[in-house]
């Protein structure tokens, strides 16, 4: 068997936002989440829509786009797909040009992809009633994330505008609120 990094830190990304959606109380995936406007279910669509149209721009197959009617089986059967395509030989060393320099197709899901199935956990969980913990790893990946996009974040409408936190404030507290987010739910 290859080495394969972006399968590996996909299937760690996937693997986390799966034990996330698989502790969701089947009544909270239609409340509302911490994204504006968004209920659970709606979270785990832009994940599956959002990797599903990346993909095929670059010349994945992909198969039916799964049902939301069981979100966590939707997730469950789109990273099933994922994963197979990130396992043929050549597809994530794809490169395309993205603003203005070349790039892969693995860094592009390492990067925002990755980062996408982190910090949508506290939005999913948020719409069951509840805080996600990030661990450190987790963090890392955010404020990386927070410190490549720079301005392009809120402009882009990925992120609402940053909140104001406490200078005394914990390194969740401070991630979440880059992300325009509160650190409590409910919020």
């Amino acid at each position: 068997m290859t080495d394969n990094p972006t399968l590996q830190t996909y299937a760690r990304h996937a693997d986390g936002m799966q034990a996330t959606l698989d502790a969701i109380a089947a009544p909270s995936w239609d409340s509302p989440s911490a994204c504006a406007g968004w209920t659970g279910r709606d979270v785990v669509a832009h994940l599956v829509d959002s990797q599903r149209d990346f993909l095929t721009t670059h010349g994945a197959a992909l198969g039916p786009r799964p049902d939301l009617a069981d979100p966590a089986a939707a997730w469950r059967a789109h990273t099933a797909e994922v994963r197979g395509l990130l396992a043929e030989p050549g597809f994530v060393e794809r490169e395309y040009e993205s603003f203005g320099s070349t790039t892969t197709v693995g860094a592009t899901l390492d990067m925002f992809y990755g980062f996408d199935m982190i910090a949508h956990r506290w939005d999913v969980t948020a719409a069951d009633g509840r805080a996600y913990t990030f661990d450190d790893a987790d963090l890392d990946v955010i404020e990386g994330m927070v410190a490549a996009m720079g301005d392009t974040l809120y402009t882009s409408g990925v992120c609402a505008p940053a909140l104001d936190v406490a200078p005394d404030a914990d390194r969740q507290t401070r991630a979440l609120a880059a992300l325009g987010r509160p650190a409590t739910v409910g919020v």
